[in-house]
């Protein structure tokens, strides 16, 4: 989404050191390709081959190519038969599907195996070009990303007003037609917001707690590393949702030379978030500071195509970015019409530029 919007221009990324996972008290690094899957201490030997195995079936899978199918069905067959099929053991099957494949629950067994296989390519994929792990960080924070974009927006002529308050959003025959501030209306057609913004709109679907931890160290069996992404599956802790902790430091230009920011955050399931959280919390201590949020989750009741107001849905827990991204995508389909077409976005591209100069 990045590389094609070219917004990239003004970020620069950082890869992050280590994706771990946790079983049984401990962290893990998460093996993704054959020969780490050998050398990891997560599973014993005859597990060790099993996985390797699963992992050689899935990098030479083609949707396209029945050969390579080894008796699995993309379509039909569920994912649970799939990890029956190479005989892996439940602490296998919970890094595998959260750690590598990224869900959240377990719904996905049940489910066809095509998607599951094709985001464990991803992940190896990712893991190919990078090197230490599948994911890159910007430098100076997250910040920077809805900078960009507003850089690239004036570029191609959007107006920025900021620093003003909402005072309502105006309506006429159940369509919008503007925002009003300080009493200016700003005319429009179509309304991208956040769920705060319409709350008569949204519906409440959960809760997310964060905590911010401020550390004077790396966490202890990252092979002491700048950066890294853990995920505490939620079989692990008993749990229904998984846990994530994002920790990025001074290499990534976020924190002071020798300092550490952890940020651990999972969906609220009981009246005792914080204990929920503990977990994670104990994997950083002694933490120096930590800062408690616990938000609500919000969904738009609907999806805008009679009002031309359209809502995003609230942050989740994950720390990947990716259901926000499939999101962004939702906005589009629902206000276009159509699906967004990358391709289609280069195409246009060249025909601007030229190929030679892009």
């Amino acid at each position: 989404m990045l590389l094609y919007t070219e917004v990239t221009r003004y970020l620069d990324f950082k890869v992050v050191e280590g994706s771990f996972v946790y079983k049984g008290g401990k962290i893990y690094k998460v093996p993704s390709t054959e020969t780490e899957a050998l050398a990891s201490n997560l599973m014993g030997m005859f597990e060790k081959r099993r996985f390797r195995k699963f992992l050689v079936f899935v990098a030479n899978f083609d949707e396209n190519d029945p050969k390579t199918f080894e008796g699995v069905d993309p379509k039909l067959t569920t994912m649970g038969e799939v990890y029956k099929k190479f005989d892996l053991g439940q602490d296998v099957i919970d890094f595998t599907g959260h750690a590598l494949a990224l869900y959240r629950t377990d719904d996905y067994l049940e489910q066809p195996c095509l998607e599951t296989i094709n985001r464990i390519k991803l992940y190896s994929e990712s893991l190919a070009r990078y090197g230490k792990s599948p994911y890159l960080y910007p430098l100076y924070g997250l910040g920077e990303l809805p900078q960009g974009f507003a850089r690239l927006s004036a570029i191609y002529g959007g107006t920025y007003m900021l620093n003003k308050p909402v005072d309502e959003i105006v309506m006429e025959g159940g369509h919008v037609v503007g925002v009003k501030s300080e009493g200016e209306v700003a005319r429009c057609k179509q309304l991208i917001c956040d769920p705060s913004y319409i709350p008569d709109r949204v519906h409440k679907v959960g809760q997310v707690i964060r905590v911010i931890c401020v550390l004077s160290h790396p966490i202890k069996n990252t092979n002491d590393a700048n950066s890294c992404q853990i995920i505490i599956p939620q079989n692990q802790v008993n749990r229904k949702s998984d846990i994530y902790v994002c920790m990025i430091s001074y290499a990534h230009n976020v924190a002071a030379q020798g300092k550490y920011i952890a940020i651990a955050s999972t969906t609220v399931e009981t009246s005792d978030p914080e204990a929920e959280i503990e977990p994670a919390l104990e994997l950083l201590e002694p933490i120096d500071q930590k800062f408690v949020a616990i938000s609500d989750m919000y969904e738009p009741t609907d999806d805008g195509t009679e009002s031309q107001v359209f809502a995003s849905r609230s942050y989740d827990a994950t720390t990947h970015f990716e259901t926000t991204c499939n999101d962004i995508k939702d906005i589009y389909k629902r206000m276009t019409g159509s699906d967004f077409d990358f391709e289609n976005m280069k195409r246009k591209q060249n025909d601007v530029f030229g190929e030679d100069e892009q």
